[in-house]
Order: structure tokens, then C-alpha cells, then sequence
């Protein structure tokens, strides 16, 4: 240890300069601007799996990562439908989870978005309808916008949400109800 001590102190340390800051790296994708101009505050997103395989659900975690970072757009996901703005479902709705997804659905307060993520939410996937399966998730609740793909990408779930949002946005409400029940 001595050897390498004195050698040390001989010749020095000998390394690269660090490499300079890149201004680059720390710009938000467009993606990520076009999210936050959209919502204008945060969204949350109530997921719920009705039946996958768990492909879908790994590609939705990834959108978490420091990569993606979907919670610094403003998009987190909530425990509660309750407190939720946006389904976001996977897989086909086994017929267990049918009535488990339509109760998930009426929690969510108006006005609520539905995302089907993946094929199996999208079509059926390769499970189709059955004695097990109901399907598509449109065949129980409907769904504002399908993403399809086995499993979708992070960027494309991502997408996804910004159109069911955009969507909303150009949809102007409908004016509410009077105490008669009737639009004024």
C-alpha cells in the first residue's frame, strides 16, 4: 500500500475533466409541455387491472421512472377511484372483475376518462370473450381512448392520456341540470 501511495503523490492523479453541463438534458419533452398546457394543474389516475397478464402493468410503472417521470408532468396515481380523474385499465374484464370495475367507474366524480391500455383491454386480446372473459373493457364501461399494443410503450400510455385529456378539453360542458332535472 505504501508503493501505491508514494506513486501517487509522484505522479498525481490522472483523470478526464468532468464533461460540461448540458442544457439540453434538463428541457422537458414536448410531450411533457403539451401535458402540462393541457391540464394546467395535476391529474390523477385510479388503475385498475381487470384481468391481465401484467405486461401492461410493467410498461405503466416504467412511466414513473426518472426517465419518464410522469408524476413531474403533474400525473400521479391515487389509491382511491374517488379522488381519481382518469381510469386507466388493463387486460380483458374477467367476469369476476366486471362487477368490481363497474362499482371503480361510478366512484370516479364527472367528469371521469376512461384509458384502455393494451390489446387485451382494447379487443379481447388472445382471451377474447368466454366463459371467463367479457372482453374488451368497452364491453362494460365506456372507454374514451384504447391503446393498443402487447404491452404499449411508456411513451404511448403517455400519449394516450394527453389525448383523453385534449379530448375533454375541446368537449365544451354540457350547461347543469336545474332542480327540475332538465339542462337550463
Amino acid at each position: 500500500m505504501e508503493k501505491i501511495l508514494r506513486q501517487i503523490s509522484a505522479i498525481g492523479i490522472r483523470t478526464e475533466p468532468a464533461p460540461a453541463p448540458d442544457e439540453a438534458l434538463r428541457e422537458r419533452s414536448a410531450l411533457g409541455e403539451d401535458i402540462l398546457r393541457l391540464l394546467g394543474r395535476a391529474l390523477a389516475i385510479r388503475h385498475v387491472d381487470a384481468g391481465s397478464c401484467n405486461g401492461c402493468e410493467l410498461e405503466i410503472h416504467a412511466t414513473n421512472n426518472p426517465y419518464y417521470n410522469l408524476e413531474g408532468l403533474g400525473i400521479r396515481f391515487v389509491a382511491s377511484p374517488r379522488h381519481a380523474d382518469l381510469l386507466l385499465v388493463t387486460g380483458p374484464v374477467s367476469r369476476n372483475m366486471e362487477e368490481a370495475l363497474r362499482r371503480t367507474y361510478d366512484a370516479v366524480p364527472e367528469p371521469k376518462l376512461v384509458v384502455a391500455t393494451g390489446d387485451c383491454a382494447c379487443t379481447g386480446g388472445l382471451f377474447g370473450e368466454s366463459y371467463a372473459s367479457l372482453g374488451r373493457i368497452s364491453n362494460v364501461i365506456p372507454v374514451d381512448v384504447a391503446v393498443p399494443g402487447c404491452p404499449p410503450t411508456p411513451a404511448r400510455i403517455m400519449q394516450a392520456i394527453l389525448t383523453a385529456v385534449s379530448a375533454r378539453r375541446r368537449t365544451p360542458a354540457s350547461p347543469p341540470p336545474d332542480s327540475r332535472g332538465t339542462p337550463s
